[in-house]
């Protein structure tokens, strides 16, 4: 692949209008920011087919949703955490990824959570995401109480966490140019 970095956001819900929706898109501006080309996968748009599902191998969107990660240099993942694990929608999509779409690029993993912080979400995706032999960046992200996350404009209320996004955006940023030399 030539030309700049390109950063694959993945949510792990069907609405893009959605706390981990935002989070993505809060993240990939700040990889924009440092000159990365950005796009994201549209659940609500695209839906992927449960793996194994009768027909699902020739399934269009599964096509077009592995090319894009072919075509992609990083990844960032954020998905809710339901009863201590990431949401189906996530685990549907990383289960549709392989080692010849994945192996030697960055994952960056973000998740919320409606109480307490948590690292079991981010602890299942890092599980995932180095199966298939991806590189899971350092900087993680969780949001806590994510009903009080943003301010009436969609941006974080907390200061830290906001840095928090920022520096995993550089770390994935620069690290998929390591890798890709």
């Amino acid at each position: 692949m030539s030309g700049e970095i390109r950063v694959m956001g993945i949510c792990g819900t069907y609405d893009l209008d959605s706390a981990n929706g935002r989070m993505l898109e809060i993240l990939l501006s700040e990889c924009k920011n440092q000159g990365a080309e950005t796009i994201i996968w549209d659940h609500g748009e695209k839906p992927l087919p449960l793996v194994g599902e009768n027909g699902c191998w020739d399934n269009p969107n599964v096509k077009e949703f592995q090319q894009m990660a072919i075509e992609s240099d990083a990844f960032v993942l954020s998905s809710p955490e339901y009863h201590g694990t990431m949401s189906g929608v996530m685990k549907n999509s990383l289960d549709w990824l392989y080692s010849k779409h994945t192996s030697g690029k960055v994952f960056g993993l973000m998740s919320t959570l409606g109480g307490q912080a948590s690292n079991n979400t981010l602890n299942h995706m890092r599980i995932a995401a180095r199966w298939i032999h991806g590189w899971v960046a350092p900087e993680q992200v969780a949001v806590p109480r994510v009903k009080e996350a943003f301010d009436d404009n969609g941006n974080l209320v907390n200061e830290e966490t906001a840095e928090r996004v920022s520096a995993l955006a550089s770390s994935v940023v620069n690290n998929a140019r390591k890798l890709r030399r």
